[in-house]
């Protein structure tokens, strides 16, 4: 449990925004190759392959590296900094929000401004300050000194924040879940499986640029040609104050399998087959319908003539924004799912998958 817990610390205090994953990228690297053979593609992302008591099928397992961020545009005469998001970012999420400046000379902490309210005309305080209007104070005299920072245009900005284990001990606090939680799944599901025979050939790849367009989804399934994909990444738990049937998922659930979402079906069979699995080891699973938004998924699952793939998720409240909250038990819920998911996809098994 500890050693979970220590992963998940490093990976969600590690910093990697889209088109930024070198970090996220190396902890990778460092954690999975001992038992994979791992390489990098043209665009970044990492694939680490297990071969398991047959080299077919191949069974691909997906997980982002970025998270959302922002990338510095441009600096005011003034010292402060222009922005724009890289990620789907609410702007009611940000004014005040603590952020960090990767820069050339190291990290520069900011804050996240606007105009002050008290000198906001009637018709301005009325409205949301759209993310145009705001700009990181660093403290800066002017942009002379902004630069001597070692900040210029085109360097990350990543929200600050801490990994909290809270007062319930199964809840734990932390930016970037999206997607850092399904980086760790697939450490931990590779880890598992040196123990364990598995019927197939499993290629986990932490994927890059997902969060601005699933790019790295794109060149990494080419890449390996899967069989099958099981795509791991975060789901919205909705058991928030003004939320009821809008969505389902909940903190302690269990993990999610996606039903649908913007950008992916499901194959009906791989995914009748995990619910399977999961009622079979007695393993608690939830729901998950995404009107808006997707996943890597989509991509992947158009790749030549079709890849069967599913999303298996982790309910997250708060994605999106400088912190969310995850419950551990889904997680290692997530965790056991995935590697007797794995166990099951044999070469016929996978062929009757789109009979």
């Amino acid at each position: 449990m500890e050693r979970t817990k220590d992963l998940l610390r490093k990976l969600t205090g590690a910093t990697g925004i889209p088109g930024y994953e070198g970090e996220i990228r190396q902890i990778l690297r460092e954690e999975m190759a001992p038992y994979t053979q791992i390489q990098v593609d043209r665009l970044g992302c990492l694939i680490a392959k297990k071969t398991g008591a047959a080299v077919e099928p191949r069974v691909m397992l997906a997980a982002h590296m970025d998270e959302i961020g922002f990338m510095v545009k441009a600096i005011t005469p003034e010292g402060f900094l222009r922005f724009t998001p890289l990620g789907g970012w609410s702007d009611q999420v940000l004014l005040a929000q603590r952020v960090v400046v990767k820069g050339s000379k190291g990290d520069v902490p900011g804050i996240i401004g606007a105009k002050p309210p008290h000198l906001l005309d009637e018709e301005e305080r009325k409205k949301l300050v759209k993310i145009k209007d705001m700009f990181i104070d660093v403290g800066a005299r002017d942009r002379e000194e902004a630069a001597s920072f070692g900040i210029r245009p085109g360097d990350p900005i990543v929200p600050a924040g801490s990994f909290t284990v809270m007062k319930n001990e199964n809840l734990l606090l932390a930016k970037a879940w999206d997607d850092r939680a399904g980086c760790a799944l697939l450490i931990e599901v590779c880890e598992e499986l040196t123990q364990r025979q598995h019927p197939n050939t499993v290629y986990a790849v932490g994927t890059v640029q997902e969060e601005v367009g699933t790019r790295g989804a794109a060149t990494s399934v080419a890449g390996i040609d899967p069989d099958v994909a099981i795509i791991l990444d975060v789901s919205i738990a909705g058991d928030v104050p003004g939320l009821k049937e809008e969505v389902q998922e909940k903190l302690g659930g269990g993990p999610t399998v996606c039903l649908y979402d913007a950008s992916m079906i499901p194959n009906l069979n791989l995914r009748n087959l995990c619910l399977e699995t999961a009622e079979k080891l007695g393993i608690p699973y939830q729901y998950s319908v995404m009107e808006r938004g997707g996943t890597d998924g989509g991509r992947i699952h158009l790749h030549k003539t079709g890849v069967p793939s599913l999303v298996i998720g982790i309910p997250v409240r708060y994605i999106h924004s400088h912190a969310g909250i995850l419950h551990l038990e889904d997680y290692l819920g997530a965790r056991r799912l995935v590697t007797e998911l794995i166990q099951r996809l044999d070469a016929a098994t996978v062929a009757g998958l789109v009979e």
